[in-house]
């Protein structure tokens, strides 16, 4: 490096230097100056803390009359507003093209339901009926089988088998007799007395007879040992048979009217269903029609409507469609009078109930009325919530004094609720305090300069805040430290 490029930067640098002097000089006296100039001095005097928000002025007695057809729907005749009504009288009109149709085809089914209710009806008394018979008949098999049993036990087969004894013994005794007879013909045989034939006949008699006497016992031991077994099994077979059909019967029967009353039910249920049906329709069709329930002045709930989104709402007119629960009018009962207002949730601790307020109207200037609070919403309002997050305001009412007979609802109002009167305080500018660690601090000016101070303050205006203590009147402080 040359030494001429040395001599050259560090004459750069000095100027640099000055020039950064000259600067904060400056500074300092823009510094001074402008503290004098943002200076404030303390005053005492009359002090009010209010809070001013603006509203609408609404009746405070009034009917809110709102759409109550389903779905959406249009308006085909709509009474004038500012029209003065009587109970009774039309107000809206809505298109009920829509759910005259619907009747119609409803009608058809309701007629269908029943036709299918009547039915299921008639059927279950059939059913019962058929199952009564199905078992009246399966109990008499059963009571026919256990006669069966009984009678063969007790009647039938004693008797088969008294007579097969009886058999036994005719035959025994016939034996005898033919025995006797042969005996007596051998003898008259032997003494030439009788022919060889008619000793030969009574011979077979006699063997005819033993024949008998020995299928009269075979037939005792039949009867005792295979015919009495077999028929007391079939018969006990037909009993257990006859036992199981009529449980059979017994249980379709059951299942058959069970079903039979579940499809009964069922028919009676679609039955009253599709009546219920109808009979909304005939309540939405109702509906259709709005009259006056008191009388009143028409007044349209988009004329009464202010604020956000549901302030850039369509005049109601005929032709327009609405919506479910939409409201439509507002019929004022009472001459009384209320100014609605949103409160900002910064001013919320400031209000209570029953705080007086002045509520002056855009539409008649130089007139003041006066008022109370009457309700503060526990919640912020959703609407406004809504279009900004940040924003949470509550909806206050307060009600104005006297009937305000030239107060019409929609008209747009200012309401100062007065919170705090002082007829003699100290008060400074709010952006002259600040919030150094928790406690509210000003600047005093001491000497050329300003020092914090310490100080205790009350409630604000957003304008001026009421200081309690820690300054005197005539005392300077700094304006925007």
């Amino acid at each position: 490096m040359t030494k001429n490029k040395i001599l050259l930067i560090g004459l750069l640098v000095v100027v640099l230097l000055v020039i950064a002097g000259i600067a904060k000089v400056k500074l300092s006296q823009a510094d001074s100056d402008s503290a004098v100039s943002a200076a404030y001095q303390v005053k005492r005097g009359p002090l009010t803390i209010s809070v001013m928000e603006s509203g609408t002025i609404k009746a405070r007695e009034q009917i809110i009359i709102k759409n109550e057809v389903e779905g959406r729907t249009s308006i085909i005749y709509l009474i004038p507003e500012g029209t003065v009504v009587k109970k009774g009288e039309l107000l809206v009109e809505l298109d009920a093209s829509t759910l005259d149709d619907n009747k119609i085809d409803q009608e058809i089914r309701v007629q269908n339901a029943e036709a299918s209710y009547i039915n299921a009806k008639e059927n279950l008394a059939v059913v019962e009926n058929q199952a009564k018979s199905d078992v009246d008949l399966a109990t008499l098999d059963l009571d026919f089988a256990r006669q069966d049993l009984k009678k063969y036990l007790e009647g039938e087969y004693p008797n088969e088998l008294r007579k097969a004894e009886a058999n036994i013994t005719l035959a025994e005794e016939e034996l005898t007799r033919a025995r006797e007879t042969l005996k007596w013909s051998q003898t008259l045989f032997n003494e030439k007395y009788l022919s060889q034939t008619e000793l030969q006949a009574d011979q077979l008699s006699e063997k005819k007879k033993t024949l008998d006497v020995e299928l009269a016992k075979n037939n005792l031991d039949l009867l005792k040992n295979f015919t009495y077994q077999r028929e007391l099994a079939q018969l006990n077979s037909d009993v257990s048979q006859a036992e199981m059909a009529l449980e059979r019967t017994t249980r379709k029967a059951n299942a058959n009217v069970v079903q039979a009353k579940a499809d009964l039910t069922a028919k009676e249920a679609e039955y009253k269903r599709q009546n219920d049906k109808l009979d909304k329709i005939n309540d939405q069709l109702g509906k259709t029609r709005i009259e006056a329930p008191a009388n009143g002045l028409v007044i349209y709930a988009t004329s009464a409507q202010t604020g956000g989104f549901r302030g850039n709402v369509e005049p109601l007119d005929e032709g327009q469609e609405i919506c479910e629960r939409q409201e439509l009018i507002y019929l004022p009962t009472a001459d009384s009078s209320k100014a609605e207002i949103t409160v900002h949730e910064s001013n919320l601790q400031k209000i209570h109930v029953g705080m007086p307020a002045v509520i002056t109207v855009d539409a008649l200037p130089g007139q003041r009325f006066l008022g109370k609070v009457a309700t503060i919403a526990p919640l912020p309002d959703a609407q406004r919530m809504w279009m900004n997050p940040d924003l949470k305001v509550y909806t206050t009412e307060i009600y104005i004094e006297g009937n305000g007979g030239t107060l019409r609802t929609g008209m747009s109002c200012q309401a100062e609720i007065v919170i705090e009167r002082h007829p003699d305080a100290l008060s400074v500018p709010v952006q002259a305090v600040l919030q150094i660690a928790g406690a509210p601090t000003v600047y005093v000016k001491k000497g050329d300069g300003f020092e914090p101070r310490k100080i205790e303050t009350g409630l604000d205006n957003n304008k001026v805040i009421h200081v309690l203590s820690g300054l005197e009147e005539g005392e300077t402080i700094w304006l925007t430290p």
